[in-house]
């Protein structure tokens, strides 16, 4: 039995006329007539009583039409799922993110690419930079959003997505919260709070280069992996430290963010989109070119975010 000679029968059944259905079918009625006769033949009981008068259902033709109908809604709703997810337009997509994504870019991003794809199901996990990037080459992951500069493996690609720079993160009542703007000798001989070293580069290696080009030897009290856990440590009075300007505005209003002048542009940081080139689905794609078209953000030095009594500084 074939889809063909399922909307052969509904037309009939549904004009109950041999002559109106080969009409909406664009063939002749006899090849029709044919056709009706094998298929009750194949199926082995009648569908239609013929006679003079016309044709009318038989109580087994009337459950085949039902049955007939959810077949072919069924086909065409087949056609429709295979065809958008060759496109792209419906699939699973399984998307890492490090947590500083979290504010405001990924939220965002994700509701733009929602509302333009509702099909598509999104899986989104939190990581770190090396974790993501691994399962981006084993393809655990189709995508993952990660901080640059970093080292990638051979078959990740990199799509920026947006441009960052460093700013200071000072304690609560910090002295130098008083100036407007740093300069990075600033923060030299200061308590200084780093990011864990990773095998994939990623801040740790960022600052320390960073630092290093100013030829300043920082005494580092402690280390974390994330952003938002050192920008804790830091408002515990455990230190300053170096963070992205874009995490300023959605982190604690108790320590100051200032900028800092004489950044060299080399220091220039970002969040970049990761994606295995050679295995990319149709929805990655998608998702990437969705991103592409998302009008993105490139971070100024972090305005003055302090909301403590600074009339009587402490030490740091």
């Amino acid at each position: 039995m074939e889809l063909r000679q399922l909307r052969q029968f509904v037309a009939v059944a549904e004009t109950l006329s041999f002559r109106q259905a080969a009409e909406r079918l664009f063939m002749a009625q006899p090849p029709l007539s044919v056709a009706i006769r094998k298929l009750e033949e194949e199926i082995g009981v009648p569908l239609f009583e013929r006679s003079a008068r016309g044709v009318r259902l038989t109580p087994a033709g009337k459950t085949a039409l039902d049955m007939a109908r959810q077949c072919l809604a069924q086909a065409d709703q087949f056609l429709v799922a295979t065809r958008s997810a060759a496109t792209g337009e419906t699939g699973h997509l399984r998307i890492g993110f490090i947590g500083s994504v979290t504010f405001g870019l990924m939220p965002a991003l994700i509701q733009s690419f929602s509302a333009r794809y509702p099909l598509v199901k999104l899986d989104l996990r939190e990581s770190t930079n090396q974790e993501i990037l691994a399962q981006v080459e084993t393809q655990e992951l189709d995508l993952g959003f990660v901080r640059v500069p970093t080292s990638r493996p051979a078959h990740v690609q990199f799509q920026m997505v947006e441009k960052d720079v460093f700013c200071a993160a000072l304690p609560p009542g910090h002295p130098l919260a008083r100036k407007k703007k740093l300069v990075l000798k600033d923060l030299e001989d200061q308590p200084f709070i780093g990011y864990a070293p990773s095998r994939v580069g990623g801040l740790h290696a960022a600052v320390s280069l960073l630092l290093q080009q100013a030829d300043i030897a920082p005494h580092i009290t402690q280390e974390a992996v994330q952003v938002q856990t050192v920008i804790g440590l830091v408002e515990s009075g455990l230190g300053v430290a170096l963070v992205p300007s874009v995490n300023a505005p959605y982190s604690s209003r108790r320590v100051a963010f200032r900028p800092i002048r004489d950044l060299p542009a080399q220091s220039s940081i970002g969040i970049a989109l990761a994606f295995h080139q050679a295995m990319e689905t149709p929805v990655a794609k998608r998702f990437r070119e969705a991103v592409a078209g998302f009008k993105g953000r490139e971070h100024e030095p972090a305005p003055v975010t302090v909301s403590v009594d600074l009339a009587t500084p402490t030490r740091a």
